[in-house]
């Protein structure tokens, strides 16, 4: 049991180290910018206090730390170039540096959330009308 606490530990530092990288990609001059927009989106995304798919839903809450960051930071990796990458992993590794409060990006996950209830109650409102 305390092996895997320590694994699960290890994963989250690893991954923090990948979104200071993000991070760094995101200020670099040289990032292209289809990676820049997925580097943002992803540290958005990771530091918004409000998830996409709540931690409370058994199984599926657990879905963004485990399948959607790692897929929006594999997806920058591929549009950046390689070396630039390789250079801001170094960089994000050597620093001791945190990620800013981004509360942008817990608005940008709020009006996810409100469109898509408001997409579901117009549905059930048609739904009732045509019975």
């Amino acid at each position: 049991m305390q092996w895997q606490r320590w694994m699960a530990a290890m994963r989250g530092l690893r991954l923090a180290t990948y979104l200071i990288a993000l991070w760094k990609l995101f200020k670099h001059p040289q990032t292209p910018r289809a990676a820049k927009l997925v580097a943002i989106a992803v540290i958005a995304y990771a530091v918004s206090p409000i998830d996409l798919i709540p931690d409370f839903i058994p199984v599926l809450g657990q879905l963004d730390d485990l399948i959607l960051l790692p897929l929006g930071v594999t997806l920058a990796v591929k549009l950046t170039p390689p070396h630039l990458w390789e250079a801001c992993l170094r960089e994000a590794e050597a620093s001791s540096e945190k990620l800013p409060r981004l509360w942008w990006g817990a608005l940008l996950i709020v009006l996810v959330w409100a469109v898509l209830f408001g997409l579901f109650v117009w549905w059930l409102l048609r739904v009732f009308a045509a019975a």
